[in-house]
């Protein structure tokens, strides 16, 4: 009886033991299917997923894994073509329209020369108004489009945002006296400086300016906190929340907006994200702000 127990025990004990190396293996394979998996996400390559059990099922979905991952690449690959395909449509459309619109405009001031009835006149600048709409947006849609195609994060350099403010608030000047506005600039005493492209900076300024000017109702305030944060606020009577959270959204305008094409914002939000920044709306009690944040070059 004895020697059957002792039998039994070191059956057991082998039992367990294969149990053991079996689990060790399977928990193996697991970090390899997820460390692999992640590799094969991150880095294009047509490597499969191998790993080193001899189990069949856990084999059998490397193989499952490795086949999704496949179509999954195969999607990527053809979403970026068919991408590539429409920027470059909407790039040579663009450009095709800029000819025809020119020669309009030739065209419509060849006409206010001649004498016109009141009636005529009234006709002649509801279509001024129409054709300068349609060329804003076709000059806007070929620099957006030149814009998605290129890489900000190439050329970058220290620069300082006080200074980028400055330059954009004294390139406005006339827009905004134009305007009315008498624009309140907070800016701190030291520097302060972040690694951007100069280029995509000032292009993020400049919408954000132009949308102040177009809807600021004659008060704006711009800060420039130490931790690298710009506010954009102005009073924006013909916004809601609705319409605020929207604002960053391609070809979204305001009612008051009549020659806007939507694109600024969105631009201004392409950039600042290329870049590793963060932008948004914030709208209460008929107060707009827009603010921007670029992190330190330690990072958040």
């Amino acid at each position: 009886m004895t020697s059957l127990l002792c039998i039994l025990l070191l059956s057991l004990i082998f039992m367990n033991l294969i149990l053991i190396l079996k689990l060790v293996s399977i928990h193996r394979a697991a970090d390899e299917l997820r460390e692999t998996f992640a590799d094969r996400l991150k880095n294009d390559t047509n490597v499969g997923i191998v790993i080193s059990t001899s189990d069949k099922k856990l084999r059998r979905l490397a193989a499952d894994m490795d086949w999704q991952l496949k179509l999954l690449r195969k999607a990527q690959l053809n979403y970026m073509q068919g991408d590539r395909e429409l920027k470059a449509a909407v790039t040579n459309m663009s450009h095709d329209l800029r000819t025809p619109l020119t020669a309009i405009c030739g065209y419509m001031e060849l006409i206010k020369q001649e004498t016109l009835s009141d009636k005529a006149k009234r006709y002649l600048d509801i279509m001024e108004n129409r054709v300068q709409a349609l060329k804003n947006l076709t000059e806007e849609l070929f620099r957006y489009s030149v814009i998605l195609s290129a890489d900000f994060n190439i050329g970058k350099e220290n620069l300082s945002l006080n200074a980028a403010l400055e330059e954009t608030a004294a390139a406005y000047y006339g827009a905004l006296k134009n305007a009315d506005i008498e624009p309140q600039i907070y800016m701190p005493e030291t520097d302060i400086c972040r690694t951007l492209n100069r280029q995509a900076l000032l292009r993020i300024l400049a919408n954000l300016m132009d949308n102040a000017i177009k809807y600021s109702g004659r008060s704006l305030s711009i800060t420039l906190a130490k931790d690298g944060t710009i506010t954009f606020c102005n009073r924006a009577d013909k916004l809601d929340e609705l319409s605020a959270g929207r604002l960053f959204d391609r070809f979204f305008t305001v009612e008051s907006g009549e020659r806007s094409t939507g694109l600024g914002l969105s631009i201004a939000k392409t950039l600042t994200e290329e870049m590793g920044g963060r932008i948004h709306a914030d709208f209460q009690d008929g107060v707009l702000s827009i603010i921007l944040h670029f992190p330190s070059n330690k990072g958040f």
